[in-house]
């Protein structure tokens, strides 16, 4: 009874906002009202622990919407400077083909700034450089939700595996012991963490690239069929030889480098790589299907919920463009942008922990006298880096004050409209996920789903591992939180069913990476990028099967392994 009233806040997500396809500023507020009824009268938490995080929720949502304005005032500035007018000529340049442009742009950078940054900046990057590449702002939408699975486990330098699965299993804390001595009996290293977690992160990188190989081509393939003029799989599937060849470009370099390197650097150096060897082909017309390009109907024939204001007159070249600014020139911004986000996230160099010190960071702990802690350094997140790389493009583009005044203003009105969504979808998740210690003596919400699901499983838990994992990325918005949050019960699941614990920690892994492609706040902030605020639901319908394709066939070759292998 409390699993199914535990389900009752993403029940609700499920039938207002993907159901009847309500925006999420209706759908979110009625199931943060669920979850505030839920956690007062059945988990039985106090109102000021309920209220501590509804505000530890308010001020993550800041903190992305202020990623949210930085990622929109670049993308503004380079459509005032004239950038985004030659980049997307070089774009047509390497292929005038949509789905080429997709796998390069979503697939390829996209993993590439996952690996820098994570927390959402591949959306925040790839989708407004679809819109201006002339996708309809639904399909870039879509194409940079669904590219949030197999890079994700390494994102922001490895963060999902290095703070999540760590802090998840409590190396360093009671319990941690016991998972390092379960190590030596499944043939895996005692020695310490970090080892143990490099040899995770093998088992990971392995899990993606089987599973992950086939994301580019369903990318394809939803995208002609939702956005072609034939509405067909077909016309996707006449791709598969580029997709596959784009696909293994960036995940066999992604398993090497977890190998060789450790869990920091393979959704990096895999989007690289990927990216040095596909872009080079693709100019050449390797593997690509002959015939005409494949191309989306006339802007003028979409249907209105494809478009946002971001889509008028994108074909227009800007009237304010120098003459002088070249390929090499319009691309610096985002070359800089790249190096920046690895820069601030490389441990080895000081600017990490300048921009963390505590003198810059507002913290505080213990609100209300509860666990729920507040901790924003702006100066770290990427949206700081989008408004530097933004300030330093008005000297490499020549530009006048009033063209990035007016890129600022209108950065302001779009974020303002992605306010309401994430200013109750955030709170929610917070109060979902902190509803332990109660009255009542039930463990959180998510936990009390997670061991009905595994109770019911038996020894089959491994094909339902992936979507636990999925589960808490859904609610909480992040593969790193998932993680933490269920990678100890994971183990303790695996141990109970006589299998190889590690591998499920494995699965809940990959699991949580897949989940990202329907976390609704996840959506908001990438449809808010373009200004397509409201259709929420439409994606999620989307990228859902995608979701079910990842953690299924993960949780497929995870009952092989633990049981066969």
């Amino acid at each position: 009874m409390h699993a199914l009233l535990a389900s009752l806040p993403i029940l609700v997500v499920a039938v207002f906002l993907v159901g009847l396809r309500w925006p999420a500023s209706r759908a979110m507020p009625l199931s943060l009202f669920t979850v505030i009824l839920l956690a007062f009268f059945m988990w039985q938490i106090p109102g000021p622990q309920i209220l501590a995080f509804g505000i530890k929720g308010a001020s993550i949502a800041i903190s992305l919407l202020y990623i949210i304005f930085g990622a929109i005032l670049l993308l503004n500035t380079l459509k005032q400077s004239g950038g985004i007018d030659v980049i997307r000529d070089g774009f047509h340049s390497v292929s005038p083909d949509r789905r080429i442009q997709a796998i390069v742009v979503a697939w390829l950078f996209g993993s590439f700034i996952e690996g820098a940054a994570g927390f959402g900046t591949p959306a925040a990057v790839a989708v407004p450089l679809l819109v201006a590449l002339g996708f309809p702002a639904l399909a870039a939408v879509m194409c940079g939700v669904i590219i949030q699975s197999t890079p994700v486990s390494f994102g922001a330098l490895g963060t999902p595996v290095l703070v999540g699965v760590n802090k998840g299993l409590k190396f360093g804390e009671d319990g941690g012991d016991s998972v390092l001595q379960a190590a030596d009996a499944f043939g895996l290293s005692s020695a310490g963490p970090e080892v143990l977690l490099s040899q995770i992160a093998v088992r990971v990188a392995s899990l993606h690239m089987i599973v992950g190989t086939l994301i580019p081509l369903i990318l394809v393939c939803l995208l002609t069929r939702f956005f072609g003029s034939s509405r067909s799989f077909f016309e996707g599937l006449r791709c598969w030889k580029f997709a596959l060849f784009a696909a293994f470009a960036m995940t066999v370099p992604s398993v090497c480098t977890a190998m060789l390197l450790g869990p920091e650097f393979p959704s990096l150096f895999g989007g690289l790589i990927g990216l040095s060897i596909v872009v080079p082909a693709a100019s050449r017309g390797f593997l690509i299907p002959k015939g005409a390009p494949w191309q989306f109907a006339d802007s003028a024939l979409w249907p209105k919920e494809w478009s946002s204001p971001n889509n008028a007159g994108q074909q227009k070249a800007s009237k304010e463009r120098p003459a002088s600014l070249g390929i090499v020139q319009a691309w610096i911004p985002y070359l800089l942008l790249a190096g920046l986000l690895v820069v601030f996230r490389l441990p080895q160099l000081p600017i990490k922990a300048w921009v963390n010190h505590s003198a810059v960071t507002v913290a505080v702990n213990n609100l209300f006298g509860t666990s729920a802690s507040i901790k924003v350094a702006f100066l770290a997140l990427p949206g700081t880096i989008f408004i530097l790389v933004s300030l330093c493009t008005i000297l490499l583009h020549r530009m006048t004050t009033q063209q990035f005044s007016a890129a600022v203003s209108q950065s302001v009105r779009t974020t303002a409209a992605a306010s309401v969504a994430l200013i109750f979808t955030v709170p929610m998740v917070q109060i979902f996920l902190g509803s332990s210690g109660g009255g009542a003596g039930l463990e959180s919400m998510p936990l009390v789903l997670a061991q009905q699901m595994a109770n019911a499983a038996g020894n089959a838990w491994p094909l339902l591992s992936p979507f636990v994992g999925g589960l808490g990325a859904f609610v909480a918005g992040s593969n790193t939180i998932s993680n933490m949050m269920m990678s100890m019960f994971q183990f303790e699941v695996g141990q109970r069913i006589g299998c190889d614990p590690f591998w499920i920690v494995a699965l809940q892994a990959v699991g949580g990476a897949a989940g990202n492609t329907i976390c609704v706040h996840n959506v908001v902030a990438a449809s808010a990028v373009v200004g397509l605020v409201g259709r929420e639901g439409q994606i999620i319908r989307r990228t859902f099967p995608v979701f079910v394709y990842y953690a299924g066939f993960a949780g497929i070759l995870g009952l092989i392994i633990v049981h066969f292998g």
